[in-house]
């Protein structure tokens, strides 16, 4: 603790402010950056948008979803596919 004290004895008003200042900076950004993580990863995306994420056939999707490896759902006909499941359907491939 006594280190800490010697090291701010040490440092001009200005020099704090900027250290608190950047500190702070630093802190909203990383908050930004995981609030827009978690809203990105949260979207609904269509047939179209998912297929093309996963650079696959709509008869695959298709086919993914019946046998219940991804989750669909659904308003009237359209079908919606949330990005966070489609992320958490992907396994790792050993070699």
């Amino acid at each position: 603790m006594q280190n800490n004290a010697i090291l701010l004895q040490t440092l001009t008003v200005e020099q704090l402010q900027q250290l608190i200042g950047t500190s702070v900076r630093n802190g909203i950004i990383e908050l930004q950056k995981e609030l827009q993580t978690k809203d990105n990863s949260e979207e609904l995306m269509t047939r179209e948008e998912t297929c093309q994420f996963l650079k696959i056939d709509s008869s695959t999707l298709w086919a993914w979803t019946n046998n219940g490896k991804v989750k669909a759902y659904g308003i009237g006909a359209r079908r919606y596919y949330k990005k966070t499941e489609i992320m958490e359907c992907l396994t790792l491939l050993k070699k």
